[in-house]
């Protein structure tokens, strides 16, 4: 089984299930506070590939939210300033095991990249928040 590195927002419920699955399936989670990592844009860039920048974000954010960030009109270079200065709009969990870096977590992809436990329920969305930002605590995404 694989070692991962979780890059999560401590307290985010999503995150929580993300990191029970792959407990589940008998790898070893190491999560670390995507908040307070020391991000560069390089290494930060590395887990995006060759996603679409609009896929690089956490719509959940409260800056996109509110539309005063909008991903679809970023370049590469203003997405990785915005992220580093608010780390709440890197879509989350980052996930390294080895040397390979991804975005993410849908829970087929890493099945098929890592291998996961599935059951009935993990055809619902474990990347948003379950939450409704008119419910306590989902407010800071």
């Amino acid at each position: 089984m694989a070692t991962v590195l979780f890059y999560e927002k401590p307290g985010c419920v999503s995150n929580k299930r993300q990191k029970a699955m792959l407990i589940a399936a008998g790898h070893q989670v190491i999560a670390k506070s995507l908040l307070s990592e020391r991000w560069h844009a390089e290494r930060l860039r590395a887990f995006f590939g060759a996603l679409p920048i609009r896929n690089w974000f956490n719509y959940n954010a409260p800056a996109i939210k509110i539309g005063q960030v909008k991903p679809e009109l970023l370049d590469e270079q203003r997405a990785l300033a915005l992220m580093l200065a608010d780390p709440l709009l890197i879509r989350r969990p980052l996930l390294q095991v080895g040397d390979e870096l991804r975005v993410g977590f849908d829970p087929h992809w890493v099945d098929e990249w890592l291998g996961l436990c599935l059951d009935t329920d993990t055809a619902t969305d474990l990347e948003s928040c379950p939450k409704t930002l008119a419910q306590a605590g989902c407010s800071d995404a």
